[in-house]
Order: structure tokens, then C-alpha cells, then sequence
């Protein structure tokens, strides 16, 4: 019988953590849709880096840049759509995949995230993207 027990608490676990990293990300996308800094800053690790290329631009920089891109240039100007497609987890780590379609009107991503629990709360470490269609405005 305490088989039992261990593998419902064992099953609730992982309910309540897919639940907890899917509203990190969540808070994330909200964030770089509305230009949200404080999502952001809550969705990420403070050390957090961003690693990808946007229209043969490398952007490897540090996760502020992309909080301070997304408050000067908010992702959503009325088409942005987003989809968390799979959240993948094993103890302290976790990847999830989103689609990004939209972004400042015309352009697509995809989106690994990875997270880690630390202090009992899911932060994202990392985003790496990579731009599958449309044309950037100019962000300079």
C-alpha cells in the first residue's frame, strides 16, 4: 500500500511542476507581448542569456537586452499568437518549446527554454530561438 501513496504523491509532483513551469513561461511570453519588464524579470534568472539569430544577426547577449528590447518594442501589434508546444522535466531541470508566430506583426520563432528550480521556484537560465519567418523591423 505505501507503493501506492509514494506514486500519487510522485504523480501529483509532476502535475504541480509542469503547472509551475508552464506559468513561468507563460509570464514570460505575456512579458515580451506587452512589453511587461517585471514578467520578464520574474520569469528569468537574473544571470539568464539569450542565444540566436534574427535575420543574420547573432544576439547572444545577456537576458536584460531582451527585456529592454521587449519594453522599447512590445511582440504584439496585433497578430502576435504564442503556444507553449511540450515541457519536458526531470527533477531540478526543464525544457519547454514554444511557438512564436507574429512577433512585431511578421515574424516567427521557435523557442527552447531552459529552466532550472532553484529556491523552490522555476526560473528560465536560458532562451535560445531560432527565427523561422518574417522580417524584423528595425530595431535600431
Amino acid at each position: 500500500m505505501s507503493s501506492a501513496i509514494d506514486l500519487d504523491d510522485r504523480a501529483k509532483t509532476v502535475v504541480e511542476d509542469y503547472d509551475a513551469i508552464r506559468d513561468v513561461v507563460q509570464m514570460c511570453l505575456d512579458g515580451e507581448a506587452t512589453g511587461n519588464v517585471e514578467k520578464l524579470r520574474t520569469a528569468f534568472h537574473e544571470d539568464a542569456r539569450m542565444f540566436g539569430s534574427l535575420a543574420g544577426e547573432r544576439y547572444d547577449v545577456p537576458i536584460s537586452e531582451l527585456m529592454a528590447m521587449s519594453a522599447k518594442a512590445p511582440a504584439d501589434t496585433g497578430q502576435y499568437r504564442s503556444r507553449i508546444l511540450s515541457v519536458h522535466q526531470t527533477g531540478d531541470a526543464a525544457l519547454a518549446t514554444v511557438a512564436e508566430e507574429g512577433y512585431w506583426g511578421t515574424v516567427s520563432f521557435i523557442d527552447y527554454l531552459s529552466l532550472a528550480r532553484i529556491d523552490d521556484r522555476w526560473k528560465i537560465v536560458s532562451k535560445l530561438f531560432a527565427h523561422t519567418a518574417g522580417d524584423p523591423p528595425d530595431l535600431g
